[in-house]
């Protein structure tokens, strides 16, 4: 079992940037891939980015591409997903998510674990 919590989210201008984190509990966080996803209003949860349990392997979806960069430290127990020129577009709850396996797949309903979620708002 892994209990995930996020944290970092909040409100900022068009332009700027935040880093989300993500604290896993239990002792075998090292053999879980990793991903962020995200839920804007009215719309379906969708793959952000994605790291191997090594972390040597990272996946982004295009639109967040050059912007965000995702990364663990698996002595923490820890994801991060830093977003920098952040855009209107990039607001919605950010949820970090588990999955049992090396590599993290772009589809939410392969995950095993999922965290509660953080705000992210970007106002223009």
């Amino acid at each position: 079992q892994v209990q995930l919590v996020e944290s970092g989210g909040g409100l900022v201008q068009a332009g700027g940037s935040l880093r989300l984190s993500c604290a896993a509990s239990g002792r075998t966080f090292s053999r879980y891939a990793m991903g962020w996803f995200r839920q804007a209003p009215g719309k379906e949860r969708e793959f952000v980015a994605g790291i191997s349990w090594n972390g040597d392997h990272t996946y982004y979806t295009d639109s967040v591409k050059g912007r965000f960069t995702i990364s663990r430290d698996n002595a923490k127990n820890t994801v991060s997903l830093q977003m920098n020129s952040l855009k209107p577009e990039d607001t919605a709850v950010y949820y970090c998510a588990a999955i049992m396996g090396r590599q993290p797949p772009r589809i939410e309903r392969d995950y095993d674990f999922w965290g509660q979620g953080t705000q992210v708002t970007v106002s223009s």
